[in-house]
């Protein structure tokens, strides 16, 4: 058991300072926004600051808006675009208020050999996963995962901030912040609730990282309390990011490994 820790607390310390290659992040290039204006927001997957490819229509399960006022939008798949390793979402902003956007993908399957299975966990932040398979000495193990992707934004229109920012999109796995990031500021601290199936997930690990306008980054960890919060202080000014994934052995079928990814995106001033 010491050893475990030992094993638990070094992973800590590394995932907290990477961010796996296979996150899918919705980005803007700034978060705040004019009213009754044509935007693009790209989604990227790889990491925060490079996409590896677009992703396919057919992937996309869900694609939603919800306004300022609350009011939910099924955006319709032609308004994507191929550009740059990344698929780009043309939308339209109406009223002020504080504005959600997301992307629900299909489950996918994946074959991976043991080794770089154990890498994927070490490396994209599901620590939990890899002492279990070390418990049960299974790192020896190939894995066959089905997996799928959930990405939101939360972006300012205009000056008005609104309550829509908590407003769930009821995706498999979802991050909705407890306080608007559009009220927030360098030095305060903000809690997420990070949900499966809309019921809150205790001792999730949970990454939040940032990237500044000249271009630094960094990143922090955490686990979320028995009601699914979790709390990051806000060092710095920059485009910011929440993710987690939540993965699960699964026994008796092919598929061995589930995992559903949540990733979040804001802005701090």
């Amino acid at each position: 058991m010491k050893r475990l820790g030992i094993i638990v607390g070094v992973l800590v310390v590394s995932l907290a300072a990477s961010v796996g290659a296979h996150d899918t992040f919705l980005k803007f290039d700034s978060y705040f926004l004019s009213p009754d204006s044509l935007v693009t927001v790209n989604l990227l997957t790889g990491t925060f600051q490079q996409s590896e490819n677009p992703i396919a229509r057919e992937r996309m399960r869900d694609v939603s808006l919800i306004t300022g006022q609350g009011k939910r939008i099924h955006l319709p798949l032609t308004a994507w675009r191929d550009e740059d390793n990344m698929s780009r979402l043309e939308l339209r902003t109406a009223a002020p208020g504080t504005y959600v956007v997301g992307v629900a993908l299909y489950p996918k399957e994946i074959h991976l050999k043991a080794e770089e299975f154990n890498e994927y966990l070490e490396h994209d932040g599901i620590p939990d996963m890899l002492v279990e398979r070390q418990k049960q000495n299974r790192l020896g193990e190939d894995a066959h995962e089905l997996y799928s992707k959930h990405a939101k934004a939360i972006f300012q229109v205009g000056e008005r901030r609104t309550k829509s920012f908590k407003q769930p999109l009821g995706y498999a796995v979802e991050i909705i912040p407890q306080q608007n990031p559009y009220t927030a500021r360098v030095g305060q601290t903000m809690s997420f609730l990070c949900t499966k199936d809309g019921k809150p997930i205790p001792r999730q690990f949970v990454i939040a990282g940032w990237e500044t306008p000249d271009g630094q980054t960094g990143s922090l960890s955490g686990r979320t309390d028995e009601q699914g919060l979790v709390r990051f202080p806000l060092k710095i000014a920059g485009r910011w990011y929440v993710k987690f994934i939540h993965m699960v052995s699964l026994t008796g079928q092919p598929i061995n490994y589930e995992s559903k990814w949540a990733t979040l995106t804001f802005e701090i001033r």
